[in-house]
């Protein structure tokens, strides 16, 4: 049983961190065009627009795609009828909250431009975003249908075209429209997702079954009151990094806010490898064995050892790259972005560990505490950079990220995890210690220089990753040509629990 789990979540992990790891190269190459031919003031626009789509998106959506997520999984035991009524209801309703949040988007663009970004010019632009928005709440609910089902494949190829052809489609814009391009650049994305999602769910087996309005409408309900207590926790969420944004923009310009955004997008898009797999795979299963409280602390420690065996060493060897791989993803002008990449990258690791703990919160459908843990935890976030900005300058923003999980992960231990009575196994205790140790001494590495920095990570990095192979491979059971390192890992496993 827990080899197969395991090969479970490794499966899924390998499905959508494949599909990812494309995602992320694509986002990564058009990012570069765009850090090449507008600089860092054109990056920093670049990232305010993609956050006020996805503001608008998620006020608009209700947080339908995790809440029809739920829905339509826990249908999935009721029969066919139960999954169609919840996707009609997903659908119709997306349908109208994507037309009203555009609606609504579009006719708030002055202000939007005028408070937000503080330059009204803006606002022509603005009111071409309220079309991602809408797109954006209707793609959402395709996903839900997908997840819903674990449609893996299915997500896996929407994530990899879309960031494909967002990626080509947006660089072609800069390099025939220059900036005037950017505005395409930020819709391609939603516009090829969207299509996507129609595409794949329109192509799942339907039986058809008639439903009356009122039965939509009740289906739906039951989805918003769930859907509205993530909705505003994924709003708290979005609207302080849309803050922290704002902050930044204003208090040093856009140039800090160019170097902000290339570090947050090296120190997230990467751990979309593990997070998309907990989305697609992780969430469903959770659900399914909330109520087996011993099934669900094993799940969880499962997910949490499988989450820093594959982000650790990447995360660790990262610390010490970070000068090389922030001149070479964007340009010597983003310097200053490697002292905020350092400090994301160390909270980074405490937040693979707390994330498997937050979808406890979401599999009980405890919607208004997961509001609480969200809440205090971008609250601490947006605190620190407002506190730390003229102490720090935009240093300040790596610094306040790590104290976010410096607070968030004993809360969210506290508030689900005791709901379960869940406590770390020794392996996960084990494991965060050393890859946390690791990180730390390859950034002191640093401080003394670059080259004592390189030479740490990958020296740690490597160390942890050897060991990452190995574990993996004993815990999936991995047989053939694998079935070597299966043997090494069993013997190491073995020799460190006599150690501990």
């Amino acid at each position: 049983m827990s080899q197969a789990s395991y090969r479970t979540i490794l499966r899924a992990s390998s499905i959508v961190g494949s599909a990812s790891v494309v995602n992320i190269l694509a986002g990564l190459v058009k990012m570069k065009v765009a850090a090449v031919l507008l600089g860092p003031a054109g990056v920093g626009l670049i990232g305010l627009y993609q956050n006020l789509i996805q503001s608008g998106a998620t006020i608009a959506g209700l947080g339908m795609n995790s809440a029809g997520t739920r829905c339509i999984a826990a249908a999935t035991s009721e029969g066919d009828a139960a999954v169609d009524l919840a996707r009609r209801a997903l659908f119709w309703g997306a349908l109208v909250q994507g037309v009203v949040g555009g609606l609504v988007f579009w006719l708030a663009a002055d202000m939007i431009a005028a408070r937000l970004l503080a330059d009204p010019s803006l606002a022509s632009q603005v009111v071409w975003l309220a079309c991602g928005v809408g797109l954006m709440v209707f793609a959402g609910a395709q996903t839900a249908v997908l997840t819903g089902l674990r449609q893996i494949g299915s997500i896996a190829r929407i994530t990899a075209i879309s960031g494909l052809v967002g990626a080509a489609g947006g660089v072609a814009a800069l390099w025939v429209w220059g900036e005037g391009g950017l505005l395409a650049l930020v819709l391609i994305t939603p516009v090829t997702t969207f299509a996507l999602g129609l595409v794949y769910v329109r192509r799942l087996r339907r039986q058809g079954h008639g439903h009356r309005p009122r039965a939509l409408v009740t289906a739906w309900q039951e989805m918003a009151w769930l859907g509205v207590a993530l909705m505003v926790s994924a709003l708290v969420s979005t609207s302080g990094h849309l803050t922290i944004r704002v902050l930044v923009q204003r208090e040093l310009g856009p140039e800090a806010l160019g170097q902000f955004q290339a570090a947050w997008s090296i120190g997230m898009t990467y751990l979309t490898f593990i997070l998309g797999a907990m989305g697609t795979d992780y969430f469903p299963r959770l659900s399914a064995i909330i109520t087996d409280r011993a099934a669900a602390v094993h799940l969880v420690n499962q997910q949490t050892e499988v989450g820093l065996l594959l982000c650790g060493p990447v995360l660790v060897m990262m610390l010490g790259c970070a000068p090389w791989v922030i001149r070479l993803l964007y340009s010597a002008e983003f310097g200053p972005a490697v002292e905020i990449l350092r400090w994301q990258l160390l909270g980074d690791i405490l937040k693979v560990i707390s994330w498997p703990l937050g979808f406890v919160l979401l599999a009980l459908g405890a919607g208004r505490t997961f509001i609480v843990t969200e809440t205090v935890g971008i609250g601490v976030f947006v605190l620190g950079v407002a506190i730390g900005l003229p102490l720090l300058g935009v240093t300040a923003t790596g610094v306040a990220f790590l104290a976010l999980y410096v607070a968030y992960l004993p809360l969210v231990w506290w508030l689900g995890g005791r709901r379960i009575g869940f406590r770390w196994s020794r392996a996960v205790v084990w494991l965060a210690g050393v890859t946390m140790a690791a990180a730390v001494a390859v950034a002191l590495a640093a401080r003394v220089s670059d080259g004592a920095g390189l030479v740490a990570g990958l020296a740690c990095g490597l160390g942890l990753g050897i060991w990452s192979l190995l574990r993996l491979a004993d815990a999936a059971g991995a047989t053939g040509r694998f079935q070597k390192l299966a043997n090494a890992g069993a013997r190491t496993r073995t020799l460190l629990e006599r150690l501990r």
